[in-house]
C-alpha cells in the first residue's frame, strides 16, 4: 500500500544514476506551493515547502527519510535556516540555487529617547514645570498629565496646566507645539489619550452629551480668521449663538447684538457681509459673537494672526477693556511676544508637549530659565533652534 505521504507528495521518478531528475540530483522532494505560511508572512514557494515539510515529517515513511539522507550525503545543498529574533522584520537572501530565504532581523525596542534620538531627560532639561502663584482663588481649566498623539506624532506628553480664574492668560510656545490642541481639549472637541481635563472642577472626557453641550455654553471662542458665516450679514452672524442656544425674543437679541457690536467698534456695520470686512473687522466681529452668551471663559486662537502691528495693538487693547468690564477667564493662544507684553496677566510657556514654566507675566519675563528667557525675548541664541 502506498504510504500516505507519497500519495500527498508524489516523489519524482529516479534518473539513470539513481537520483531524482532535478538539477543537483537531490532526492528530497519539494511539495506544492502553499498560499500562506502561517505566522511568517508570505514567502516563496520553496521556502514554504521546506517549512511545511518540517511540519509533516512525522507522516513520512522510512523510504522518504532514507532518500533524504542519501541526497544530503550526495552533497545536496543544505537548507537555509529561518532565523527568528525579537521582532518581525524580514530580510530576504538567496541561496546557491537562486532561491530566496527569509530571515528575521531585530529592530531597536522602545526607549526613553526623545524624538530626535536624544535622551528624554536631556530633551526636557529646561522643563522645570515651575508654577508660580498667580493669586487666583482657583483654576477655571486644569490639565492633569494629559497625553495626546495623532498616529506616531505625540503632541501633548504629560501636560500639566492651570488656567486661573479672572485673569487674561496666555499660552505661548513655538509653532506646532500643541497650543491649539489645548483649546480643543478644553471644549471637548478632542479627548486625551491619557490624563484628564477639568473645567470648573468637572472632567470633560467623562461628561455625557447633555453635560458636554451645557459645558460648552460656558465658552466663547474667537477663531484665527473670525470664522464668520459667509452667507449671513454681520448682525445675523453675531446673533446666531443667541438664536441657536437660547429662547430669547428678537427684541432682546437685538439689544445684546447691538451692544456687543458697539463694544468692538462695529455698531454701524450690521448689514455688511463678511467679504466686505477687513481682516481686523472680521476679528472684532468674531470677538463680538464670542461674547453674546456672556461666557465664563473666552478662548482666543491666535487673534493677532494676519493683522498688522497697529491693528494687533488695537485688538489687544480691546481684549483688555472688555475683560476689565466683564471679567472671566480669558485664554489667548499666541506666539506673539508683543501681545503678551501688552495684555498677559498669566503666562504658560509650552514646548514639546509640556509646560516649561508658568506664572504671573512679570515673573516669567524675568525668569532665569534659558528657554523661557530666549523665547520671551526673541533671541536667536539659546536652547530653541530651527528643529
Amino acid at each position: 500500500m502506498t504510504p500516505f505521504s507519497d500519495r500527498l507528495f508524489p516523489r519524482p521518478e529516479p534518473g539513470a544514476n539513481g537520483s531524482d531528475n532535478r538539477p543537483g540530483g537531490a532526492a528530497e522532494h519539494d511539495p506544492p506551493t502553499l498560499a500562506w505560511h502561517p505566522g511568517r508572512g508570505r514567502v516563496d514557494g520553496a521556502q514554504e515547502g521546506r517549512h511545511h515539510d518540517a511540519e509533516v515529517t512525522h507522516e513520512h515513511d522510512a523510504g522518504v527519510a532514507t532518500a533524504a539522507g542519501a541526497g544530503a550525503a550526495a552533497g545536496a545543498p543544505a537548507e537555509h535556516e529561518h532565523r527568528e529574533h525579537e521582532d518581525g522584520e524580514h530580510d530576504e537572501h538567496r541561496d546557491d540555487e537562486g532561491r530566496s530565504r527569509v530571515s528575521v532581523v531585530s529592530e531597536p525596542g522602545p526607549s526613553d529617547d526623545g524624538p530626535d534620538g536624544s535622551d528624554a531627560d536631556d530633551e526636557y532639561r529646561w522643563h522645570t514645570g515651575k508654577t508660580r502663584d498667580s493669586g487666583a482663588a482657583k483654576d477655571a481649566v486644569e490639565f492633569i498629565e494629559v497625553h495626546k498623539a495623532f498616529g506616531r506624532n505625540k503632541i501633548l506628553r504629560g501636560l500639566n496646566l492651570g488656567i486661573p480664574e479672572e485673569r487674561i492668560s496666555m499660552i505661548l510656545g513655538p509653532s506646532g507645539t500643541g497650543k491649539s490642541v489645548c483649546i480643543k481639549h478644553m471644549v471637548g472637541l478632542l479627548y486625551p489619550d491619557e490624563g484628564d481635563v477639568l473645567v470648573h472642577g468637572e472632567s470633560v472626557p467623562n461628561m455625557v452629551d447633555d453635560e458636554l453641550f451645557g459645558m460648552r455654553k460656558k465658552f466663547g471662542v474667537l477663531f484665527q480668521d473670525g470664522a464668520l458665516f459667509g452667507s449671513m450679514n454681520l448682525y445675523d452672524n453675531v446673533a446666531f449663538p443667541l438664536r441657536q442656544h437660547t429662547d430669547k425674543g428678537e427684541e432682546e437679541i437685538g439689544d445684546i447684538v447691538n451692544r456687543r457690536l458697539e463694544e468692538v467698534g462695529l455698531g454701524d456695520a450690521n448689514d455688511k457681509m463678511p467679504n466686505e470686512l477687513s481682516g481686523g473687522m472680521r476679528k472684532r466681529a468674531g470677538f463680538a459673537r464670542a461674547l453674546v452668551l456672556d461666557p465664563d471663559i473666552v478662548l482666543f486662537d491666535e487673534p493677532d494672526s494676519g493683522l498688522d502691528p497697529v491693528r494687533t495693538a488695537l485688538l489687544c487693547e480691546l481684549i483688555q477693556e472688555i475683560h476689565d468690564e466683564n471679567g472671566g477667564a480669558y485664554v489667548v493662544i499666541t506666539h506673539d511676544i508683543a501681545s503678551a507684553r501688552r495684555v498677559a496677566e498669566h503666562i504658560s510657556v509650552l514646548w514639546k508637549g509640556r509646560i516649561v514654566e508658568s506664572g504671573p507675566a512679570e515673573e516669567l519675563f524675568n525668569s532665569d530659565n534659558q528657554f523661557v528667557r530666549q523665547f520671551l525675548s526673541g533671541e536667536s541664541r539659546g536652547p530653541l533652534g530651527m528643529e
